[in-house]
């Protein structure tokens, strides 16, 4: 065996826990949210007024007067400083899909040989990080460097502890010195004002006068891997793409179905715990923990929040799971197929809307047929759906995505909407002239007279499909892993507002006497779903015949990144995003110019990284297996004995297609010259994915039949259950 792979299998079973005390979970309520400048804190060291505008502004989008930025100021610093605080840092959500941060510190010296706190409004409020170091997609040249991150006081300032400090972290948004959006969260803001503003409308048209602030709500499902990070180490692929670029599935995989739910490993759980208590301090109220379907696999889930604070959320999350894991002597891997072969991990993105005075504007009741403002809301959710399809696909599109999409564990391209039996027939019934019935919810009994009846719900669940209404809210299945889900929710904010705008257009013009409205409402929902319904599918999603029936319906397919980049950057996204205020053209443009270049860069990654193992790491190994059973099969030969020449012969075919491999990916990993952007994703998608397909195909044959003692790399057998 290699050594660096038996050193990994050694220390993944050599591993023993630590005795870093973690808080216990019982203690929760006593340091839930301690770590964060949140309402108790500001109602309790903030003069009245200001406190009061801060909530208008949070719970109400009540612009903030400037005016109390310094008294504000002054009570974080000194709320930060006594948690033993000596830096602050803006946090920003550049469009690398990871955070951004620089710190300062809160101290400087008064020129008498002292050190005094200096933290003010205006450096609260504002801080000038280089716009042109962060992918902009040509808004910035590197000549034109200013750029500015702004204070979001719906999303509460905390405090992030370190080994040897404590840093203050004020989320923020970041953009141009033009103006210009060069983040996820000033889009995402600017959704959410877009969606309030167009649900007002409708709500006012349904008697409510006074509806307050309408927000989307998030509820995301974090999936990932843990491995021991000895093999982490050992896998160069694992190391620099976050995805195993060779390895054979192991002679068990998932197909026992015993990991799903199953009791969570020893050392799992310990991390969990840390994991949670670490968020719990941060006010991240995550709910559930538990193995996932593939081997090594688990989830993590929050309970809901408003949609901005569950995307500042969501990336602690990712922060926490990877700087945890390696105290317990693992590897959180957060990409969306890190092992051929079994399921890849997603980011199950529950989406909702409502507001305090409203309620959940997705919840239909008892009687779902009668309640006409649902039915509305539900309605204009379909349209969206069903008119920016492409725009939906491709807020999801990126190069990790496109090994899991599609497959028999995640939603297809296809973008469809899963009602549910009770919805599906009041649609129907309203497609047909008008709903008289919704079919009840009942109870299950199970046979066994110490068990009690079950509640039993008025429709099933469907995880094959990518778009699903549970209940009172819609989960949004296609978000990877690894991704934001700041993303997805512009997207969704935006072609909601977008769909409810055009419902607010025809009910306006309708005479307000109660009969008339209802016609109305009536009218427009059948013409909804007439226009509409194509987009709705209770079956499975996952089966051929269900690609065949979308294709009939004229269902786009975009299955992989070049294909949903290229449908979303059309004219009609152009005109939504700009209709609503979200993204100007020239920044939806810089947008796809930033994931089609993203795209580029992590496929070229892949294939130096696919060639230089091969010939580094694995050709030389099943070299050496070839000399062992060359030498081998002449030594018997000498002794009048028949040598291993059938072994021989297939590991001398498998090594010259190896070679040939490696030559063709070689030549084709050249870009050729004077190719746009897009043309690149179609070269790489057409030309270098399928070599390094091959050359893997060669590789994994040599895996299957080279020594053990001999190969170089962990295997998935090694990766997957050794803990």
């Amino acid at each position: 065996m290699s050594i660096t792979r038996q050193k990994a299998i050694e220390s993944a079973i050599q591993y023993r826990a630590g005795d870093e005390p973690v808080l216990a979970q019982e203690q929760v309520q006593s340091y839930f949210g301690v770590n964060v400048f949140g309402d108790d804190q500001m109602r309790a060291r903030l003069p009245k007024e200001v406190y009061q505008a801060l909530r208008k502004t949070i719970e109400e989008g009540v612009p903030l007067d400037n005016c109390v930025a310094d008294v504000v100021a002054a009570a974080m610093s000194r709320w930060a400083i006594e948690r033993g605080a000596t830096h602050y840092a803006h946090i920003f959500y550049p469009l690398t899909g990871l955070t951004a941060e620089k710190h300062d510190s809160f101290f400087s010296p008064d020129g008498k040989g002292r050190l005094v706190v200096d933290f003010s409004g205006k450096q609260l409020i504002q801080g000038e990080p280089d716009a042109s170091s962060f992918p902009n997609g040509g808004i910035r040249a590197t000549f034109e460097a200013r750029g500015y991150t702004a204070w979001d006081v719906t999303s509460p300032a905390y405090l992030m502890e370190g080994r040897n400090g404590t840093t203050l972290c004020i989320p923020t948004a970041f953009c141009s010195w033009t103006g210009e959006a060069l983040d996820k969260k000033v889009p995402l803001l600017r959704s959410m004002q877009a969606l309030n503003r167009q649900a007002r409308r409708v709500l006012k048209l349904f008697g409510h006068e006074e509806p307050g602030l309408v927000t989307a709500s998030a509820g995301p499902e974090q999936e990932y891997f843990l491995i021991d990070r000895s093999f982490y180490f050992a896998r160069p692929d694992l190391l620099s793409a976050g995805r195993t670029l060779f390895g054979t599935r192991p002679p068990k995989g998932q197909e026992l179905e015993d990991q799903y739910f199953g009791a969570i490993p020893a050392r799992v759980l310990a991390f969990m715990t840390e994991v949670d208590s670490e968020l719990y301090k941060l006010g991240v109220p995550v709910k559930t923990r538990h193995n996932e379907v593939a081997p090594a696999q688990y989830e993590i889930a929050p309970v809901f929040e408003s949609a901005n604070l569950a995307t500042d959320h969501q990336y602690l999350v990712m922060q926490v799971l990877q700087a945890v894991a390696p105290k317990y002597g693992l590897a959180c891997l957060l990409h969306e197929k890190p092992f051929a072969g079994i399921n890849g991990s997603g980011k199950h993105l529950n989406w909702s809307l409502g507001g305090q005075r409203v309620g959940n504007l997705l919840n239909p009741g008892e009687t779902p047929h009668e309640n006409m403002q649902f039915l509305v809301f539900c309605a204009a959710v379909i349209r969206a759906v069903n008119s920016h399809a492409a725009m939906l696909r491709g807020a999801v599109a990126h190069a990790g995505n496109d090994h899991r999409l599609g497959a028999n564990e995640a939603p297809p391209a296809i973008l469809s909407v899963f009602l549910g039996e009770q919805l599906a027939d009041v649609f129907a019934q309203i497609a047909e002239g008008g709903a008289r019935r919704s079919k009840k919810a009942g109870t299950i009994t199970v046979g066994v007279d110490t068990l009690p009846p079950l509640p039993k719900d008025a429709t099933d669940r469907n995880r094959t499909s990518p778009f699903a209404f549970t209940g009172n809210r819609f989960e949004f299945r296609a978000v990877g892993s690894s991704q934001s889900i700041a993303g997805a929710q512009v997207v969704l904010n935006t072609i909601v507002a977008e769909s409810l705008s055009d419902v607010a257009d025809e009910l306006e013009k309708v005479p307000k006497e109660p009969a008339k409205f209802n016609a109305a409402v009536q009218k427009l929902l059948q013409k909804i779903i007439r226009e509409h319904g194509r987009v709705i599918f209770n079956g499975d999603n996952y089966s051929q015949e269900w690609r065949d029936e979308a294709a009939r319906r004229g269902l786009p397919n975009a299955a992989t990144t070049p294909e949903a980049l290229d449908a979303m950057d059309s004219p009609e996204t152009y005109e939504v995003f700009e209709k609503c205020g979200v993204l100007s053209r020239r920044e939806a443009a810089s947008r796809f110019e930033i994931y089609r270049e993203k795209y580029v860069k992590d496929v070229l990654i892949e294939a130096r990284l696919c060639l230089s193992m091969a010939r580094t790491m694995i050709f030389p190994a099943c070299v050496r297996y070839q000399h062992l059973l060359a030498q081998t099969s002449s030594d018997l030969t000498a002794v009048g004995k028949l040598g291993c020449t059938t072994t021989l012969d297939e590991v001398n075919a498998l090594l010259g297609n190896l070679q040939k491999a490696m030559l063709h990916l070689e030549e084709v990993i050249q870009l050729p010259q004077g190719l746009t952007v897009p043309q690149q994703c179609r070269y790489l998608l057409d030309t270098v994915i399928p070599m390094m397909n091959i050359l893997r195909k060669e590789a994994d044959a040599l895996e299957h039949i080279c020594a053990d003692d001999l190969w170089p790399l962990p295997t998935y057998q090694e990766m997957l259950f050794i803990r």
